[in-house]
């Protein structure tokens, strides 16, 4: 049933509003529960009051339900219709930076206009913005890999990428071991929690480990997803997926081989729009690829196994499950132990 507020207006909430309004949350949830589905996942974020992990375990439970009917080609990002598009290591770049939706140039103080917003306002936007003539607009220029500008150099080092007749680790299905496929851990991190992700690539930059990154390429924009059909001898196309795509070019030069110095490359991806995510991802991939940790961000294992938001949500959850038991045994213990601590007292004095 639906309400309405003290002023007449509807107050409940439709999934294309959160969908629309909260796209930034929804790409999050995605990302997170591992499960390309705007509509479920705000969906999702509305059956969790908000809360972005609860969301984001709904969403991969229902994941967990679904038949795999359709294994998709591999996604070539190449082939990006881009929105967005930066370059952190070069000014001058071919196809040139796209600054696309962002808020990074934006004065970061409330918008008191959005309390009451006037939706003829944003009609009259809408139809003014609609009714632009594109036709003396440039066509869409291509965008090269910036860091392809490096590698013809032979500054960065070469990357190990899985073969394309290899199929990809998938941990959904096989139980993960370390040392971890590379494919396997670039799963676990897009879709590990964004804040987790962050926090740990933010230590290495503060100095607890060697990596300090440049963003060689930062992109935003929809890939083709297609996928095989038993009946079809060809790849058909399915759709497009929003998508983060980061590239961070460390400054640790790697000397190894000839001891020619040479940059090295970490890779971010995920789903949505999720800059951030992508960027601590690509980060923490190029840290966890060092031979001899020393920090907590350099163990592959330690950041693989933290940073999966559900599985730390749903272990510090249960800790409001009861425990009597196991703290009455606690109790007996240090009963006991203070008793003989009181009786050596006594004794000796």
């Amino acid at each position: 049933m639906r309400g309405a507020g003290e002023d007449g207006r509807d107050s409940t909430l439709s999934i294309e509003q959160i969908r629309d309004h909260m796209r930034l949350a929804v790409d999050r949830v995605m990302s997170e529960g591992s499960l390309y589905a705007p509509d479920y996942a705000a969906l999702a974020l509305k059956q969790a009051e908000g809360d972005p992990l609860e969301a984001a375990f709904i969403l991969r439970a229902y994941r967990s339900s679904l038949p795999r009917s359709l294994r998709a080609e591999r996604v070539r990002t190449d082939e990006m219709r881009v929105i967005r598009r930066i370059s952190a290591a070069f000014k001058d770049v071919p196809g040139g930076q796209l600054l696309g939706p962002t808020r990074d140039y934006a004065i970061q103080l409330l918008d008191f206009s959005l309390v009451d917003e006037d939706e003829d306002v944003i009609q009259a936007f809408l139809a003014s913005y609609l009714k632009m003539d594109v036709s003396n607009l440039p066509e869409v220029p291509s965008f090269p890999r910036v860091v392809d500008l490096l590698r013809e150099e032979g500054l960065l080092a070469h990357t190990p990428v899985q073969s394309t007749e290899q199929e990809p680790f998938d941990i959904t299905v096989d139980a993960l071991t370390f040392p971890a496929p590379r494919s396997a851990k670039l799963q676990a991190l897009t879709r590990g929690e964004t804040g987790g992700l962050m926090a740990l690539a933010y230590s290495t930059m503060r100095g607890y480990g060697t990596i300090h990154p440049v963003v060689g390429e930062l992109r935003v924009g929809y890939v083709p997803l297609r996928v095989r059909h038993p009946s079809v001898d060809r790849p058909l196309f399915a759709g497009e997926v929003l998508v983060t795509e980061a590239e961070v070019v460390s400054q640790e030069f790697n000397a190894e081989g000839d001891g020619a110095a040479e940059f090295t490359l970490g890779y971010g991806f995920c789903f949505g729009h999720n800059e951030t995510k992508a960027i601590s991802m690509a980060i923490l991939d190029r840290s966890t690829s060092s031979e001899r940790p020393k920090a907590p961000a350099e163990d592959e294992e330690f950041v693989v196994l933290h940073t999966d938001g559900i599985e730390a949500a749903g272990f510090t959850a249960h800790w409001k499950l009861p425990h009597y038991v196991t703290f009455q045994s606690y109790l007996d213990r240090l009963r006991t132990a203070r008793q003989r601590a009181t009786a050596e007292v006594v004794s000796n004095g």
